[in-house]
């Protein structure tokens, strides 16, 4: 049955065009320096989850954009072309958008954020703020993500929405599932168990020696990690390391021994069994 046609105060939704446009940067090697445009009449969210970044507009005004901060620039008038440099452990999303765009997915009696204002939509808009740590969840969760192209689209998409929505929104959304993730300070402790993890990955600490490390009990490191970064702190860790081995591997530099020892495996069939279930193939068949 045609809804529409039944009621004579209904009509077919509008068609929403210039979807918003998700960039993720991750992962650089090395400090990154290159150009980039923020187009005009749209609104550039610009979030740094870790690292940081800094962007030159002309010959003399720059602007840091430093670990958990997010950039809102909006500019109606013209593009700014600006001089983007990256740390080597930046991690950032960049999500575009058009003001038209974002007014029709917002319901018109409910818009607060001071874009929606008719005297601000011709201006300049600029923002500098902190990530709030259910954004920050969404955020990291884009980095985790295997789906098919067509899939994956669709998830962006998504994600994107929701991004909208928690940024401009000003009621918390419901996190019953880890109430205490509504704490930007634990968040911040969460955060640093990842990196303690990281950098000490060939002999890292047990989960009780982590705790303590960033005073979080046991409960509210498992929980809380796993409602960020998508795993437990150890399968988290484990695939970092077997990301590690196969990027030795497919150097042809080491060995299988090798590479099994300098990620901290000291029975290296253990390795070749954790490698295989995670990539489908031995590291000797990469390696060929």
């Amino acid at each position: 049955m045609d809804t529409f046609k039944n009621n004579p105060k209904s009509k077919e939704p509008e068609v929403l065009s210039e979807a918003p446009e998700l960039i993720l940067i991750n992962d650089t090697n090395g400090s990154v320096f290159q150009k980039s445009c923020l187009n005009k009449g749209k609104i550039h969210l610009i979030f740094c989850l870790e690292g940081h970044s800094k962007f030159g507009f002309g010959p003399v005004y720059t602007r840091e954009l430093k670990s958990g901060k997010v950039f809102m620039i909006y500019n109606p008038d013209e593009d700014l072309n600006t001089e983007l440099s990256l740390s080597a452990d930046a991690k950032m999303v960049w999500l575009k958008v058009s003001l038209i765009h974002l007014h029709q997915l917002f319901v018109p009696e409910l818009q607060e954020a001071p874009l929606f204002k008719p005297e601000n939509a011709k201006r300049k808009f600029y923002e500098e703020k902190e990530i709030n740590p259910s954004l920050y969840i969404v955020l990291n969760q884009l980095f985790d993500v295997n789906l098919g192209q067509n899939s994956q689209r669709l998830y962006f998409q998504a994600k994107a929405i929701e991004i909208l929505s928690l940024f401009f929104s000003e009621q918390k959304p419901d996190t019953e599932n880890c109430p205490f993730l509504n704490d930007e300070h634990v968040v911040r402790k969460l955060r640093n168990a990842k990196d303690i993890l990281i950098n000490n990955y060939v002999n890292p600490p047990t989960i009780v020696e982590l705790s303590k490390q960033i005073g979080l009990n046991e409960f509210q490191l498992k929980a809380g990690f796993k409602e960020i970064y998508g795993n437990t702190p150890y399968q988290y860790l484990l695939d970092h390391k077997l990301e590690i081995a196969r990027q030795l591997i497919i150097s042809g530099k080491y060995q299988v021994n090798e590479v099994a020892f300098k990620i901290g495996y000291n029975n290296i069939s253990h390795f070749i069994e954790a490698f295989k279930k995670k990539y489908g193939v031995t590291p000797k068949k990469m390696m060929d």
